[in-house]
């Protein structure tokens, strides 16, 4: 789906932007990838200056979010709640859209839970743990009721 290196995942990002800006054609994840960050106007500039894209590096002890990490989370819940796997995500990102009004603050809310399955994978170079991803985004839920 994406590629492996930094520089050309960053330029799918700008190309897509740049397609969903001028209307041309996009393929089904340029499709998405324009979505979320026409959601995130706080990028665009970003996606439209290829040499700071290319160039720019986002550390946590910064205490700067890196966009393509933060638009990467939204794409991969958003392919998670279109084909309910795990099994219940779907459930949860729906009941959250409505308790907060707002689908991208579900996701915003989802991410951190993501993120964690993620990492705890990376660490220990096994698969997600799915029932622990479920259950943090079950915990998540109960304290939005």
């Amino acid at each position: 789906m994406f590629a492996n290196d930094r520089s050309t995942l960053r330029q799918q990002y700008v190309e897509a932007w740049r397609k969903h800006r001028n209307g041309e054609p996009l393929s089904p994840l340029e499709s998405m990838i324009g979505e979320v960050v026409a959601e995130h106007p706080e990028y665009h500039a970003l996606l439209e200056d290829r040499d700071t894209v290319a160039n720019a590096d986002w550390q946590p002890e910064d205490g700067r979010t890196n966009p393509f990490l933060h638009m990467g989370l939204h794409l991969a819940l958003r392919e998670q709640v279109s084909t309910d796997r795990p099994p219940g995500v779907r459930a949860v990102h729906q009941h959250l859209a409505r308790r907060l009004g707002d689908h991208l603050e579900a996701e915003h809310r989802m991410m951190e839970p993501l993120a964690e399955a993620l990492w705890n994978a990376q660490r220990s170079g096994s698969m997600p743990d799915e029932r622990q991803y479920i259950e943090a985004l079950q915990e998540l839920l109960a304290r939005h009721r």
